[in-house]
């Protein structure tokens, strides 16, 4: 078991939660329940994934909910667009986000390859 906290790809993702939840609070609260709860759950994931994937007992069970983790970042990706694309989220803070949500996806395929290079 590895502690989490120790991966910076934990560390950007968990900075990255705080800021979605930040521009979140901006949307209108017809889409609380929409938008808002999936950008939310999707951010979420990330940093959650990777926590849960050090608590198990094998590299591969890690690499498992790192991909999950990923597939979190992708989707966000497109969360983060859409609502650009609504006009729910402005251009220089959702570029600001699609940035950090494509840096984050590139450090986690580069420790999947990392580990995978162990195995």
């Amino acid at each position: 078991m590895v502690n989490y906290k120790n991966y910076k790809v934990w560390q950007r993702s968990h900075s990255l939660v705080l800021k979605v939840y930040k521009t979140t609070e901006q949307y209108p609260k017809s889409e609380q329940f929409g938008l808002v709860s999936q950008i939310n759950r999707a951010s979420v994931s990330i940093p959650t994934n990777i926590a849960e994937g050090c608590g198990r007992e094998t590299q591969k069970e890690l690499i498992r909910f790192l991909y999950i983790s990923s597939g979190s970042a992708h989707e966000l990706d497109y969360l983060i667009l859409v609502s650009k694309e609504l006009g729910l989220i402005g251009s220089k803070n959702a570029e600001d986000l699609l940035i950090e949500i494509d840096e984050i996806k590139k450090m986690l395929a580069a420790l999947i390859k990392t580990i995978k290079k162990t195995l």
